[in-house]
């Protein structure tokens, strides 16, 4: 045999084996991409580490890398009840993968039900094992409030403050929210838990981040309030637009404060029915009797117009309480919700402003005003322009 033939038999030999392996379905190849199964095996090794706090075996999921370790020292100090993921999609390769998936998680002492975020977590095949490399919010989504940094706590038996900042800024909040919480129980006294969690972010940025927006939506709004009105869902969040909140004076600070929890306090019957100008005259009503003024100064705008001859023809609409239109129209709106709803305690008394408030989030405003007060939507508002008149004119 020449060495030709030698060569040209080494070789025949080689891809024969090959076929074997070909037909008996054992390629030679690079480890399996990953699968859901797998991931899944992964998420819920590191929901248990964070449940359970074991920083041993979060480390056996994680490379440590881009935040990872980090990330653990943010949760430090939230006190969670539940955690868990449940996987939705696999993007893989032999050495990394993405995996989208739904976080669920619980506040304890806070959330009766979990709150959801759509999560994207970024994986390598690390010493042979998938290990998560990163976690951040899915495209297109709100962030957590630990996506921004290092998280602090304070709690008592008004809720929990949650930020991101200071230990100071965070005692002014707890202390706002302290004062705020028995207000809305004496404004609203329904059913609701007299609890509220709120959520402090180093920046308008951040604020914008955790609602899933753009900062120019909500620059100049000191806080707005999340949540669903359906039975069972997490508590809703207040979350804080530090920016806007250093702008306020001592009062302005816990008005804002005050009527946001009044928004937690009458969730369960605020719905699609509800108008604004009775969610957020209803709000404003019970904050301004925290610390009543003057009509005139706690009403400058609507104030104005009454003094012009403008007093409004109508109720305001809901896309009158916008915040990217006119100020002074935006003004309008809340004053004169609030004073709807002053007119309809000093009128009919608290109780049946209080059965509007239901009735309207369920049976709508017409029927509303036709079974609790008696009178007609047209009649309602002739009775709030004179209202205006008499009050600021």
């Amino acid at each position: 045999m020449t060495e030709a033939q030698g060569v040209l038999g080494r070789r025949r030999a080689a891809r024969m084996g090959l076929a074997t392996l070909l037909a008996a379905g054992c390629a030679p190849s690079g480890p399996p991409p990953l699968d859901r199964a797998e991931a899944t095996a992964l998420l819920d090794r590191r929901a248990t580490a964070l449940r359970e706090r074991d920083p041993a075996a979060w480390r056996a999921t994680s490379t440590g890398g881009t935040g990872q370790d980090s990330l653990w020292a943010r949760l430090a100090a939230v006190p969670l009840a539940g955690w868990a993921y449940q996987v939705t999609e696999v993007e893989a390769g032999s050495a990394t993968a993405t995996v989208e998936a739904t976080l669920r998680y619980r506040l304890r002492g806070e959330d009766p039900a979990p709150a959801t975020a759509r999560r994207l977590l970024g994986l390598v095949r690390h010493e042979g094992r998938w290990r998560v490399r990163s976690e951040q919010a899915a495209p297109g989504t709100a962030q957590l409030l630990w996506d921004q940094g290092t998280v602090r706590a304070r709690r008592g038996s008004w809720g929990l403050v949650l930020g991101t900042g200071s230990a100071g800024a965070l005692r002014e909040f707890a202390r706002l929210a302290e004062r705020a919480v028995p207000v809305a129980d004496e404004g609203w006294g329904g059913d609701w838990p007299r609890r509220v969690v709120v959520l402090v972010p180093g920046s308008l940025a951040g604020t914008a981040a955790l609602l899933g927006g753009e900062p120019d939506g909500y620059r100049g709004v000191a806080a707005v309030t999340t949540g669903s009105p359906e039975p069972g869902t997490p508590a809703d969040r207040i979350v804080v637009n530090p920016e806007a909140y250093r702008e306020l004076d001592a009062r302005g600070k816990q008005f804002v404060l005050t009527h946001e929890t009044v928004h937690v306090a009458t969730r369960n019957v605020t719905g699609p029915a509800t108008p604004l100008w009775l969610s957020e005259g209803f709000a404003d009503r019970a904050a301004h009797r925290a610390a009543p003024r003057p009509l005139a100064t706690a009403a400058p705008a609507l104030t104005a117009a009454v003094a012009r001859g403008e007093v409004p023809r109508a109720l305001p609409d809901d896309a009158a309480f916008a915040f990217d239109g006119d100020s002074g129209a935006l003004d309008r709106a809340y004053e004169g919700g609030w004073l709807a709803c002053r007119l309809m305690a000093d009128r009919w008394g608290e109780e049946r402003l209080r059965a509007f408030y239901r009735a309207a989030g369920t049976r709508g405003v017409d029927a509303a005003f036709r079974e609790v007060l008696g009178t007609t939507r047209a009649e309602f508002t002739a009775a709030w322009r004179a209202y205006l008149r008499e009050r600021l004119g």
